[in-house]
């Protein structure tokens, strides 16, 4: 291979700008001027699995891609996922104590749950949620309950899909839940656990970009979406929360993260606690 080949071309700020403004124009993620070095490091790997010399090539091949396969591998790419079990762990306080009880009575006769996890990177978050529901509602035997969990990067949903974890991405994992939820996974160079099946069949994954058109129907009873709105602009934030607003079912909880805020975002929600958010 040649060493033309082998080294790192520069990006440009011209050419920062055009992927900026085609990253925020596919899936509202703003790249601001302060990315420029992550941008530069991540996408470089893609021009070097693909062969290519120069930005200016890899972003023809973005704007030629009939089948958006590139598309989607750069959005892969540029995502920021890190999560982990119990993340956040007031807000699985919250719905434990107050959510899940209120849900429990005002679905006492159609027994129909419906969560969302949006922005659900490897899967720790919705799996989280699955254990905490299991674990407060108790005996759900008759019970109708669904967890969607989106995310924007395949490659996250693939991890989330296998259900497969390192023994230290348990560390936040009750003993009590992780031998209820878990099983060893020994096919591994390292110790792993692997999701059982009675806590996986009660989430269904499925990639969504969240500025794209919503395939849902049905209302949600909680949706999360946590430290996600962070890296969009206030009026692409405003349009998120006002849709998530239309999705949820009256009396139903909005989750955002602890690094979030609604203030300067226009929205009907009531406030519950910090980052917690009542459609009344």
């Amino acid at each position: 291979m040649s060493q033309l080949l082998l080294s790192s071309p520069e990006l440009t700020r011209s050419q920062f700008h055009s992927i900026s403004d085609m990253v925020k124009g596919l899936c509202g993620i703003n790249l601001h001027i302060g990315k420029v070095a992550l941008v530069r490091a991540r996408l470089n790997k893609r021009l070097r699995q693909l062969g290519l010399r120069s930005f200016d090539q890899y972003m023809d091949l973005i704007r030629d891609d009939v089948d958006g396969s590139e598309t989607v591998a750069m959005l892969n790419a540029l995502s920021t996922n890190l999560t982990h079990f119990f993340r956040e762990p007031k807000h699985f306080e919250a719905l434990r104590k107050d959510v899940i009880p209120d849900m429990l009575d005002r679905h006492e006769q159609d027994r129909r749950l419906r969560l969302w996890s949006a922005g659900c990177s490897s899967g720790e978050e919705p799996y989280s949620i699955a254990m905490t529901l299991k674990d407060a509602a108790g005996d759900l035997a008759g019970w109708d309950v669904g967890i969607l969990a989106t995310d924007l990067s395949t490659r996250m949903l693939q991890v989330a899909r296998e259900g497969v974890y390192p023994s230290q991405r348990m560390r936040d994992v009750p003993p009590g839940m992780l031998m209820e939820n878990f099983c060893v996974y020994p096919d591994r160079s390292r110790p792993c656990y692997r999701v059982r099946d009675s806590l996986r069949k009660m989430v269904h994954f499925a990639r969504l970009n969240l500025m794209a058109p919503w395939p849902m129907k049905g209302k949600f009873d909680a949706i999360f979406c946590r430290n996600v709105m962070i890296y969009f602009d206030k009026p692409t934030q405003e349009t998120l929360v006002r849709r998530f607003w239309d999705q949820l079912a009256p009396g139903g909880t909005l989750f955002i993260g602890h690094s979030e805020s609604l203030t300067g975002v226009r929205h009907g929600f009531r406030y519950l606690r910090p980052t917690v958010y009542q459609k009344t």
